[in-house]
């Protein structure tokens, strides 16, 4: 997909117990935001522009099945489905159902450290040093020369880890994904360039562990989860490689004309703060919502996450901007909407939403690959956001 975080999946076969394996495919960005809604409001015009887009997904790109939840201005909301939810039984795609979200993690991470900042307890323009003091060490890096700030806004130069993991499927600790990363030069000096790199939010993720002396798990359930009633959205403990609640399959090829294989079951831990939460199309759209209206953070802290950004088109596309966790991104019909979004093996999830109160997240059963197909998919998030 267009972020570059972790950008294959390596490949696939049996875990113990049968349950199937898949290896690292690194946790993608991709613009999601949403506005507050829940599945059950009543429906929102011209519903079929949107049923049609997740229908011709289907057709055009061999998905298994897709999902989306669109919210109008009203705080209308309505669900989608397309598709068979698992491909050995046939049955439903579970409306609203539960996905990996993958980079859409980031936000939650920016968001819990810019509370911090908030708290007085983190400083956003703070070497990586006054917080793990001797951590970051490597060749072109130094954790003295590296802010909280270029970590979130990925300007730090680090290297991402996810292009250097091996075929292992297994339990990563946070800090041997960072000494992954270490073991390699830096992309460019902290602050003289743009590279979007998980290891960044490794280290974010790692910060907040340090100054609260809690897992981030709890600092996410806690301090945003809870706080706005994200009631299928969570962070899965160590070792957990299922997805609790009702959830399509998620499938892995490795060409076109290859079969489908089932990698629901994996252990999520190398995403760790860069990508390993599950939620749904309206608990995201719930977030993203409580985001912009200023329920998360302090006015301060939310206009730090939205101004100040980098040009990110290679990654996010023609016009797309990172701040600090958040992405911007041009609509056709005029405007902007805000998200970050998630690539993982078996899901991919794209959306956004408006200062306005338009929103839309779009989830697909099958990580893409091919840059056609996921421009099929911002169209159908353009149509649901612009109709």
């Amino acid at each position: 997909m267009r972020e570059q975080a972790w950008q294959r999946v390596r490949s696939s076969g049996q875990r113990r117990g049968g349950r199937r394996r898949a290896a690292a495919a690194m946790v993608v960005g991709v613009m999601t935001v949403g506005v507050l809604a829940s599945p059950a409001a009543s429906a929102a015009p011209r519903p079929g522009t949107v049923q049609q887009g997740l229908n011709a997904l289907l057709h055009s790109d061999g998905l298994p099945a897709a999902l989306a939840s669109v919210t109008d201005r009203a705080g209308h909301t309505r669900t989608y489905t397309a598709g068979v939810g698992d491909l050995a039984t046939g049955s439903k795609v579970p409306r609203d159902g539960q996905v990996r979200i993958g980079s859409n993690t980031k936000t939650f991470t920016a968001v819990v450290v810019l509370q911090l900042v908030g708290e007085g307890k983190i400083r956003l323009d703070a070497p990586v040093d006054t917080y793990l003091p001797g951590l970051v060490r490597g060749e072109g890096i130094d954790g003295r020369h590296i802010t909280v700030r270029q970590l979130l806004q990925h300007t730090s130069g680090l290297p991402n880890y996810s292009n250097y993991l091996g075929d292992d499927v297994r339990y990563f600790a946070p800090r041997e994904l960072l000494g992954i990363a270490l073991q390699h030069r830096a992309d460019f000096d902290p602050g003289e360039g743009w590279k979007y790199s998980n290891t960044n939010y490794v280290l974010a993720g790692l910060i907040v562990e340090k100054v609260t002396r809690h897992p981030l798990s709890r600092e996410m359930d806690r301090r945003i989860i809870k706080r706005i009633g994200l009631h299928h959205t969570y962070f899965p403990a160590p070792g957990d490689a299922t997805i609790r609640e009702a959830h399509p399959k998620g499938y892995y090829r490795d060409s076109a004309d290859a079969p489908l294989v089932d990698v629901t079951e994996i252990d999520p831990s190398w995403g760790w703060a860069a990508g390993q939460l599950v939620s749904t199309d309206s608990d995201l759209n719930r977030f993203f919502t409580a985001l912009l209206s200023g329920d998360l953070l302090q006015e301060a802290q939310l206009t730090q996450m939205r101004t100040g950004t980098e040009p990110a088109d290679a990654t996010f596309g023609p016009g797309a901007r990172y701040g600090l966790g958040l992405v911007s991104k041009p609509l056709p019909c005029g405007g902007l909407y805000w998200g970050h979004g998630g690539s993982f093996p078996g899901y991919e999830t794209r959306g956004g939403a408006t200062d306005d109160g338009r929103a839309a997240n779009i989830a697909v059963t099958m990580q893409l690959t091919d840059e056609a197909a996921r421009q099929r998919v911002d169209h159908v998030v353009d149509t649901a956001l612009c109709r």
